[in-house]
């Protein structure tokens, strides 16, 4: 945890913590009411932060009314103004005259004020799954952020810091981690109180600084994530589109909050914007097919057969697909409830895996869908991320019952192996950029 540190904005005292080594600054500006100390204890969101940290001094502070910062009283109206200067006083308190600046969601709105109105103190914007505005029209209709918001604004008396049902929206890769749920409602909690917040919310719905795009003269990118649902592309390219010069960047992933999912892609964008070069970095990438399998029906089965039936079913199922995996040297990385995720180091061989998977589980009384993507993995202890696991998990989403369907890329792999294929044609992948063509295992 960085030192914290307190800058004077007027009569208040807004709390801040440095850490790496520049040049560049970059100052944060992020979204939502995540205190600072908080966001060091979600472990994904403190590995984002340090690798901000490894290629510039990274600058952050808690808004006022919010975390360690002075609290506000819920009559006194909250203006983006106000948390201009207190991101200017921040400045002048860490001796940083000219940083860059990245304004996350809603976080935009001072980022793009900030350069626009003191462009002599800020040399590069970015603006992360950013929006100009989130309650006005056409954006209330680009994305869920303004029936999320308003849900929060209308339940913050009855349940601040209980309810986590968005989650399922701008965060849901962590959908069902528990751990996440309990730790996103202890740091709204510990944010600022419930009056507080619907204070901190008029600002965060209601402001809107299209008007203020036209004016802004510093560098900036724009990058968006092109499944997000909780504000859609539209917005991003709304923000390139109307920002002089701006670059827009479209990257894979689903998750609005940019520390989950796989982050790299955004970090390496920012790191080229304001470094001019992606460096090497100490993570162990490998070339390897991955293969995703998945129980078709299983909810309605479950349902059918009763639980204690279904786990004996499951359990054949279990032991079925890891006698398979022995069997044709693949690696289990992980179950999904009622499938599995593996790797193996030859596409051949996890094809052939795939097609005995579904032969051996349909000996155990269920049906599953296989899908494969070969490509660059990291690995991260024994889980694996990156885009080819993304694309490998929505291969199999398009397969039907009993089916094995692989990417191009595998088709071009095994040539001259005798295993045949069928198309099944152009695919849009969610979340994955472009179309791709997909094809099935012919027996």
């Amino acid at each position: 945890m960085p030192e914290t540190g307190y800058a004077r904005s007027g009569e208040l005292h807004i709390a801040y913590q440095t850490s790496g080594e520049g040049p560049p600054d970059l100052l944060l500006l992020a979204d939502g009411l995540i205190p600072m100390e908080a966001m060091a204890e979600e472990a994904r969101f403190a590995r984002f932060l340090d690798r901000l940290a490894a290629f510039a001094r990274l600058i952050r502070f808690d808004r006022r009314g919010i975390g360690l910062s002075d609290p506000v009283s819920p009559n006194a109206p909250l203006t983006l103004e106000q948390w201009m200067e207190d991101a200017r006083a921040v400045m002048a308190a860490a001796r940083s005259e000219h940083p860059a600046t990245i304004g996350i969601a809603e976080g935009t709105f001072v980022a793009t004020l900030l350069a626009a109105t003191h462009p002599d103190a800020v040399s590069a914007l970015v603006l992360l799954n950013a929006t100009p505005a989130i309650a006005a029209e056409p954006f209330a209709g680009w994305g869920v952020a303004s029936r999320g918001i308003r849900r929060l604004e209308e339940t913050v008396e009855e349940a601040w810091g209980t309810d986590t049902s968005a989650i399922v929206a701008f965060a849901p890769s962590a959908a069902n981690d528990a751990a996440y749920h309990e730790w996103l409602a202890r740091s709204l909690r510990r944010a600022t109180s419930p009056a507080a917040a619907r204070a901190v919310f008029d600002v965060l719905f209601y402001s809107d600084v299209r008007n203020v795009l036209p004016a802004i003269r510093v560098p900036t990118l724009v990058i968006h994530r092109a499944g997000n649902r909780w504000l859609t592309p539209e917005h991003g390219r709304y923000l390139a589109d109307h920002i002089p010069g701006a670059r827009y960047v479209e990257v894979p992933g689903e998750d609005h909050v940019p520390y989950l999912g796989d982050p790299e892609p955004i970090l390496e964008e920012i790191e080229e914007f304001l470094t001019g070069a992606r460096r090497a970095h100490d993570t162990d990438r490998v070339l390897a097919t991955v293969l995703f399998t998945d129980i078709v029906g299983a909810t309605e089965r479950a349902a059918a057969m009763g639980d204690r039936a279904w786990r004996e079913r499951l359990d054949r199922h279990d032991a079925a697909v890891r006698r398979q995996l022995e069997r044709h040297r693949g690696r289990e990385v992980k179950t999904t409830g009622d499938g599995f995720v593996a790797t193996f180091d030859g596409p051949a061989r996890a094809i052939r895996c795939a097609q005995a998977i579904r032969d051996a589980a349909r000996q155990a009384g269920v049906e599953v869908r296989a899908g494969l993507h070969t490509g660059e993995c990291e690995v991260r202890g024994e889980d694996i991320a990156g885009i080819a696991v993304h694309i490998a998990a929505r291969v199999a989403s398009a397969a039907g019952a009993g089916e094995v369907l692989v990417s191009r890329t595998v088709v071009d792999l095994v040539a001259g192996s005798g295993i045949e294929f069928e198309t099944r044609g152009e695919h849009a992948l969610k979340g994955v950029p472009g179309e791709w063509r997909l094809f099935a295992l012919r027996d």
